[in-house]
């Protein structure tokens, strides 16, 4: 998948990826509620490696 309507911002400490509106790219409506239908780019606590070619890799997350 191709994303292109997102605006990539970098700072000293990362990036950070964000839409038309804030909680876009985490599956929040414009009213900032839930929105079953869409699919996120990312949720909170996601944890991604980059490997080699630039790639980031979504890592699975352990239960504690």
């Amino acid at each position: 998948m191709m994303w292109v309507d997102y605006t990539i911002n970098s700072g000293p400490n990362g990036f950070t990826v964000m839409g038309d509106w804030p909680g876009e790219v985490m599956g929040f409506d414009k009213e900032g509620n839930p929105n079953a239908k869409s699919q996120p780019l990312y949720q909170p606590g996601d944890v991604f490696v980059v490997n080699e070619n630039g790639w980031l890799i979504k890592q699975n997350q352990e239960k504690e």
